[in-house]
């Protein structure tokens, strides 16, 4: 039994309370009390305290452009073409040293599990490693090291585009046919610490035939898998589709039978009022990446519309430009302000729920993203003593974390009971020389 004694805690209320206790035991929170002072056995966690945070849309190796994309102009196209570059240049090796620090950026930045939307399977020219699945395997043991939960979201990618060959750079993301992609997959070994997804890429990656396919895989297992698929990111994507299938990217995933309650729609920024309805009448998801979708120019996603649709909305870092769940919360509602002309969309508890219990439940974690008995001892601190957060009082913590502090406040992360952040330093290794040597590895 560990105890950890928190000077303030949200236990999911619209403010926090004060003097919470929390007991756990085998990595379950055994007991939650709250208005108690602290005993002398318990660990002082001074400040706020929150169920960690997922962060529902990774890919890990994007971290690597960090920086590098931002001269001249482009657009989402032009930084594709960079990625693939990267891509190009990855080994099981390198990747894993290159995912371990980018998780472990991710810890520092309070995220305790992570959804990494995995298409990079094959070596260089697609010939499988002798373990098909080694890219992923390193994947797993990254976040271990990392001390984070991982949902490895296996992607199938089948095509260069609407009805067009693969190129070059993107034979290694893809196993040629759906049913090469299923007996792939069929063979991933999951850790204690991993859950597995499965993902169709895109309806640029993915013919609605296989679409059907991924969601039949997902669906006929025992338990089923979440599904995710990037949809409607870019309007080019929309005007292709519509040429092609004369539907938007939401009806043919509909069509295909994809939409369902672990359903994710990944950036669902350009939709209609039918994809709206298709995602809040299936009970569908939508993760908002909101720090990559201006940094691509990619717009705006009417997070409001779809959350009085009832859609339940999420959160994801997507490309890595920064690592902070707190700036892509404030984002959802900060660009509505700025599209609308009008303040107050989606208030800090709303903002909180999309970065904790709603991207867990997307990520197969149910049990995750809430300081609650008999949920998984996962929380994190977030220091108030910052010049961002110095003179907040208690009742106005919530609005104060979500709507100024940065990833650099984080204090504390307990994953599964266990410290691996203190101070706001990792426990296990030093992550910005960890993130250093593999960034001069590529």
């Amino acid at each position: 039994m560990t105890v950890y004694w928190c000077s303030f805690a949200w236990l999911g209320g619209e403010q926090p309370d004060a003097g919470v206790e929390i007991r756990t035991d085998q990595g379950r929170i055994a007991s939650v009390r709250t208005g108690v002072e602290p005993s002398d056995e318990a660990t002082r966690l001074q400040g706020l305290t929150l169920p960690g945070l997922a962060n529902t849309h990774s890919h890990a190796f994007h971290r690597a452009l960090r920086s590098t994309t931002q001269r001249g102009k482009g657009s989402f196209w032009t930084w594709r073409e960079d990625m693939y570059e990267i891509a190009q240049t990855l080994t099981p090796d390198t990747y894993h040293l290159l995912a371990r620090a980018v998780y472990g950026e991710m810890a520092l930045a309070g995220i305790t599990t992570v959804g990494e939307f995995h298409y990079l399977h094959h070596q260089a020219g697609g010939r499988s490693y002798d373990d098909p699945n080694a890219m992923g395997e390193a994947m797993f043991a990254a976040a271990a090291e990392a001390g984070i939960r991982i949902t490895l979201i296996d992607t199938c990618y089948l095509s260069g585009g609407f009805g067009a060959p693969l190129s070059p750079t993107q034979d290694r993301f893809s196993d040629k046919t759906v049913s090469a992609w299923k007996a792939r997959v069929g063979d991933i070994r999951v850790p204690e610490h991993g859950r597995l997804a499965v993902a169709a890429h895109s309806v640029r990656a993915v013919d609605p035939a296989s679409i059907a396919g991924v969601a039949e895989f997902a669906t006929s297992r025992p338990d089923p898998l979440p599904l995710h698929a990037h949809v409607s990111e870019q309007p080019l994507e929309n005007a292709e589709c519509q040429a092609t299938y004369g539907m938007t990217p939401t009806r043919v995933m509909a069509s295909a039978g994809a939409l369902d309650g672990d359903f994710t729609a990944v950036h669902a920024t350009h939709l209609t009022a039918d994809d709206i309805n298709l995602l809040s009448s299936s009970e569908s998801t939508a993760c908002f990446c909101p720090t990559t979708e201006r940094d691509l120019a990619d717009g705006i996603g009417p997070s409001r519309s779809l959350d009085e649709a009832g859609v339940t909305l999420a959160l994801g870092t997507d490309s890595q430009a920064v690592i902070d769940l707190f700036e892509e919360a404030r984002a959802i509602e900060l660009n509505r302000r700025l599209s609308s002309g009008e303040r107050g969309h989606h208030d800090a508890v709303s903002l909180l729920e999309m970065a904790t219990s709603n991207g867990h439940e997307a990520l197969g974690w149910a049990d995750c993203g809430s300081i609650a008995p008999g949920a998984a001892a996962d929380f994190v601190t977030v220091g108030m003593n910052s010049i961002r957060l110095a003179g907040v009082e208690p009742q106005n913590y919530l609005e104060a974390v979500v709507f100024a502090a940065s990833a650099v406040d984080v204090e504390s992360v307990v994953v599964a009971g266990e410290a691996i952040v203190t101070g706001g330093n990792h426990v296990r290794f030093d992550v910005v020389s960890a993130m250093s040597q593999a960034l001069s590895t590529l």
